[in-house]
């Protein structure tokens, strides 16, 4: 494994909720991620509840993020260590009630 995705494995094991985005939740900088926090937002997550990191500020982490979850695109959402999706991803389970399971459930 990479020292990139160490980091990213890292990131995704230590936090409960983390978003690989481009921008800030308060300054997302690209519309899927601006959809990625506010479907987080209607999940009643608060944002700085939230791990967020911007891979605009990290070639590696925006190239390695990729390959470790095997998902094409940005954002990518991981709860509890485990791969969500994108934020098309995101919607449907937000839609079916799967997501706020999700994000409610206890370890």
């Amino acid at each position: 494994m990479s020292d990139t995705q160490q980091r990213i494995d890292q990131l995704v094991k230590s936090h409960e909720v983390v978003l690989f985005m481009k921008g800030t939740a308060s300054f997302p900088q690209c519309g899927f991620s601006g959809r990625a926090i506010q479907i987080l937002k209607a999940c009643g997550v608060e944002t700085k509840g939230v791990t967020t990191v911007n891979v605009l500020e990290d070639a590696e982490i925006r190239a390695g993020i990729k390959d470790y979850s095997n998902w094409p695109t940005i954002p990518q959402l991981y709860v509890k260590g485990e791969f969500i999706g994108g934020s098309d991803i995101m919607m449907e389970m937000y839609e079916n009630g799967e997501l706020q399971q999700a994000l409610a459930a206890k370890p």
